[in-house]
């Protein structure tokens, strides 16, 4: 006979009225309803998803998908919405008919299937809060969810709860490639009309994230509200600082400082009242993780309700080892915001004052931090220039590659990056905020040659930006990008703000520069022709 699973008996508790038969699924195995942690850590061993390791984290393996198939990510192309859309790389048009068609199969495949239903909520600020529904095959991904969204308050809010927006994830069904219009047999399809998301054959829990953060950033800046990609923490004054960056720059670690309140971590809103995260969890990068220099998420690693994504561990004494690249780069942690021992309960903050632009600088010659004009910040928030970090996308190295990426999250932005960028500009404005460029990058040569920034003068110079102490201090101008350069910062020796000083070879340096400032030149062309001349004058400038 075959043996229960553990919650059955609890499993339609928090049941809501709007059944999944609305969205089409039926002839269903068991249905569980936004089971709790607990019950979802007994869901995922009774199922051999995952163990528990020997300090109470889960650890789960996302099996050959170990980061976003950034590739593989596609946007139904219909009347309603095609034209508010910016197609290309990063918004691959699909036909509505390849979309029924591959709900049809998904809606087959699930049938006598068990699946598990978290209904929650996705925005802090309760003016712009939207109720949504992940569906899914796998107990930990249900738990991902959780950890990750805003729960409901009650048993009465589960049984009204209506979603508008519904991900359903299905890691073991696979699409046929090009048959299907496909580049290969995974898929993140979001359908604005249909207000859906299918995810088929990758079980890599961010795709269920960032998916959820895509259609945030349609929807919300047609209400003016300007969406982020950035963490965002407060100050004991409540001056609110934002952090820009994509994945390996820093922007968790840094925005996760004991001596600040963190509002979030990831995914953030800009309304007329302050800052909002969409999120109630952390998403973070673990690999080398150190106690010392970021003892907040350490600790998060060994805490029950963490799960550890394909984090190495010894299977007899089930201890982790962080430092452990053997499957990926892009090991991963995915926990509750009230881990962190200073976040913000109300998951909100007032209007930023400074804003941070992270960049990890592989090629080794911009400076730590530089302070940007307002043009130069929409240029470089265009930009959104950094160095991908080995295992964050299918596909990348160990070797940092360079990158630009339109307002640091080209993969999740829907509009035209103009459409943010003037947005951010007209906040920045209004609300008198500065802007930051700080390198978490190389310095002393390129990757390779160079070591990487000292994550403790990086601290101390985003410290000292953050508290005012550097808008009084000397500044000289970078020759080739215009914007100034502090020469001096408490707790940083001088000859780490001048980084052609580390070069041993002078002329190797410049010739770096040079063909670093030409790829800000080439790239920015893309967007030339949506930009003011004032924002197209503010790049580099090649003698």
């Amino acid at each position: 006979m075959k043996k229960a699973s553990p919650t059955l008996n609890i499993s339609q508790e928090l049941k809501s009225e709007h059944s999944l038969e609305n969205h089409g699924l039926q002839n269903l195995g068991n249905i569980y309803w936004s089971l709790t942690t607990e019950a979802l850590y007994e869901e995922a061993i009774f199922r051999s998803e995952g163990i528990i390791s020997n300090m109470g984290a889960l650890l789960v393996s996302s099996g050959e998908h170990m980061a976003r198939a950034a590739k593989d990510k596609f946007v139904v192309k219909e009347p309603s919405t095609e034209s508010e859309i910016f197609w290309g790389e990063n918004n691959a048009p699909i036909s509505p008919e390849r979309f029924d068609d591959l709900f049809n199969r998904i809606q087959k495949h699930l049938e006598s299937k068990d699946v598990f239903v978290q209904d929650c909520l996705v925005g802090s600020d309760e003016k712009y809060e939207m109720p949504i529904r992940i569906i899914t095959e796998n107990a930990w991904h249900s738990h991902f969810a959780r950890n990750m969204f805003i729960q409901l308050k009650d048993k009465e809010a589960h049984k009204a709860h209506i979603p508008q927006f519904t991900v359903i994830d299905v890691p073991t069904f696979k699409g046929n490639g090009a048959d299907d219009d496909l580049n290969s047999e995974t898929f993140i399809i979001i359908n604005f009309a249909k207000k859906m998301v299918i995810i088929g054959n990758t079980g890599y829990g961010g795709e269920i994230k960032k998916s959820i953060f895509t259609v945030m950033n349609f929807l919300l800046p047609k209400l003016g509200i300007m969406t982020m990609h950035c963490s965002a923490n407060q100050g004991a004054d409540g001056d609110v600082a934002l952090f820009f960056g994509l994945s390996g720059t820093g922007k968790t670690s840094l925005s996760a400082d004991p001596n600040r309140g963190l509002i979030g971590d990831d995914e953030h809103g800009w309304s007329e009242d302050g800052i909002f995260n969409f999120e109630d969890g952390c998403y973070a990068k673990v690999i080398r993780l150190s106690p010392t220099a970021e003892p907040e998420i350490y600790e998060t690693t060994s805490t029950f309700g963490t799960i550890l994504e394909n984090v190495i561990y010894d299977p007899v004494t089930r201890q982790i080892d962080l430092d452990d690249d053997e499957k990926t780069e892009n090991t991963r942690a995915s926990y509750p915001l009230k881990y962190i021992g200073n976040a913000i309960p109300e998951k909100k903050g007032g209007h930023p004052k400074n804003i941070i632009l992270l960049t990890c600088d592989a090629q080794g010659v911009l400076p730590p931090i530089a302070k940007l004009s307002s043009e130069q910040a929409m240029y470089h928030f265009i930009s959104g220039y950094t160095s991908k970090i080995g295992g964050t996308e299918i596909g990348l190295g160990k070797e940092p590659a360079l990158t630009f990426s339109a307002c640091f999250g080209a993969p999740f932005m829907v509009h035209h990056p103009n459409y943010y960028a003037d947005l951010l500009s007209k906040k920045m404005e209004e609300h008198g905020a500065n802007c930051w460029l700080i390198n978490t990058g190389w310095v002393g040569g390129a990757y390779g040659i160079g070591k990487r920034i000292s994550i403790k003068h990086t601290r101390a110079i985003l410290t000292a930006a953050l508290d005012g102490q550097l808008l009084d201090v000397e500044y000289y101008r970078d020759p080739v990008f215009g914007f100034m350069v502090p020469k001096t910062c408490p707790e940083v020796p001088d000859s780490v703000l001048f980084p052609s000083e580390a070069w041993a070879d002078k002329d190797a340096y410049d010739s770096k520069y040079k063909q670093l400032a030409q790829r800000f030149i080439d790239n920015f062309k893309e967007f030339e022709s949506e930009c003011p001349e004032n924002v197209k004058n503010a790049g580099p400038k090649i003698n």
